[in-house]
């Protein structure tokens, strides 16, 4: 019986050694099974309209926006982009080394802009920068798309909600869409391409407003 006692105590051991070898095993193919890497872009600038703008991309296409004000509570979300649109974003991301370790502050005395945030987040390990304004090359290009993401879908939440509750600020809405349109702030205009067509096709809107959806969708299909 002692016998049996005591070679049971050795095996306990080495099971446990065993076990734990296996959670460290397991441990390390985890993130290596992991998925998607993830580009963020914060933007925190207390008074303005909106306060507060998060833009998620993953490379798989998962996307999501947050526009709104700070006292507002958090509400993420989906949207669509382009396969292209999301391997220029990952282009330039890897040419400033994924955050990692990368200074954008372009570190002189200008006015405050709202704080900024670069984030890649890629099997378990995440990366940032934080900036008030740079001058990097990539890293205008990438806040560039990602303002215009961010400007995109704040024109379709508007015009959604003007179609809803308020028919006759269609046409205030669609004017300062026309302006960014013209100014080419949009990454991707041919989104919009759905809330224009609903709007040209809605008798319950201003003919004005009508013509106008009109002749965005047709200048948008044109430039395509």
């Amino acid at each position: 019986m002692i016998a049996f006692v005591t070679r049971a105590m050795r095996i306990v051991p080495r099971m446990a050694l065993v076990l734990c070898a296996t959670c460290a095993a397991l441990v390390a193919v985890g993130p290596a099974m992991a998925g998607d890497a993830t580009l963020t872009y914060r933007k925190v600038f207390k008074g303005s309209v909106p306060e507060f703008v998060e833009i998620k991309v993953s490379d798989s296409g998962k996307c999501s926006f947050d526009i709104r004000q700070l006292a507002e509570p958090p509400m993420p979300e989906p949207f669509d982009i382009s396969q292209m649109l999301r391997d220029k974003m990952f282009s330039l991301a890897a040419e400033l080394g994924n955050f990692r370790s990368v200074d954008l502050e372009v570190h002189r005395s200008i006015a405050n802009l709202g704080q900024k945030t670069f984030r890649y987040e890629k099997d378990g390990a995440a990366y940032e920068t934080v900036f008030n304004y740079t001058l990097n090359n990539a890293g205008s290009q990438l806040q560039q798309i990602f303002e215009g993401l961010s400007r995109q879908q704040d024109h379709m939440q508007t015009l959604e909600r003007r179609m809803k509750y308020d028919r006759l600020g269609v046409n205030d809405a669609l004017l300062e869409l026309q302006a960014d349109l013209d100014n080419k702030v949009l990454p991707e205009p041919e989104r919009l391409l759905p809330v224009l067509e609903q709007i040209s096709n809605d008798s319950r809107i201003l003919d004005m407003a009508r013509v106008r959806a009109r002749a965005m969708t047709a200048k948008i299909r044109g430039a395509k």
